[in-house]
């Protein structure tokens, strides 16, 4: 499991979308971007049909998971 604490991209707030991981100033969860991708859409894609998201946002998101996957093995 990520642990998106550490993210600057995404912040989480109880009363927000109901405290799940969203890209920072957005009301976009973060899964939102892992269920595009693994559906074929590309970050142009993405940061286009979600406005408000920046394509550095999605870069730091993906940096990060990679991150945390490398950690884990």
């Amino acid at each position: 499991m990520i642990d998106w604490s550490t993210c600057p991209a995404v912040e989480s707030d109880p009363s927000r979308v109901s405290g799940a991981w969203v890209f920072r100033s957005t009301r976009v969860p973060v899964a939102a971007l892992f269920e595009n991708l693994e559906d074929g859409a590309s970050i142009q894609d993405f940061v286009q049909w979600f406005p408000g998201v920046s394509l550095e946002q999605v870069r730091t998101v993906l940096e990060h998971a990679a991150r945390s996957s490398a950690a884990v093995v």
